[in-house]
């Protein structure tokens, strides 16, 4: 898949959509991977995921809608990927259909001061 593939796929699916698209544009790093995982199992490793981030009053963009749209697959194959900033404060989950050919969601992370990367 290719820088511009992906910005192809990327529109509002959620609020973090828009930034992951900017970030590659800026020449953010990405991967797409070629497992393929059921949307249920990553929806409840990211609805963890919301609940730690909240509690540690971490900023996110799309998680909550991203948790919703994995909860609404079921068991569906999914690909995932990952954009990071070229700056690497915001790192870019991804959610894509199992033929990598629509983004179906975006959850971005801002690292914090103790991420150490």
């Amino acid at each position: 898949m290719t820088r511009d593939d992906l910005c192809e796929m990327l529109a509002e699916q959620t609020p973090a959509c828009g930034r992951a698209r900017e970030a590659l544009l800026s020449g953010g790093a990405f991967d797409v991977w070629e497992g393929l995982v059921p949307a249920d199992r990553h929806f409840h490793t990211y609805r963890t995921r919301s609940r730690v981030t909240q509690r540690h009053r971490q900023v996110t963009l799309g998680l909550d809608e991203t948790v919703d749209i994995l909860e609404g697959a079921g068991d569906k194959l999914l690909r995932s990927g990952l954009i990071r900033t070229a700056d690497r404060v915001w790192t870019f989950t991804l959610f894509l259909n199992a033929a990598a050919t629509t983004v179906l969601a975006c959850a971005g992370v801002a690292r914090t001061s103790h991420d150490g990367y």
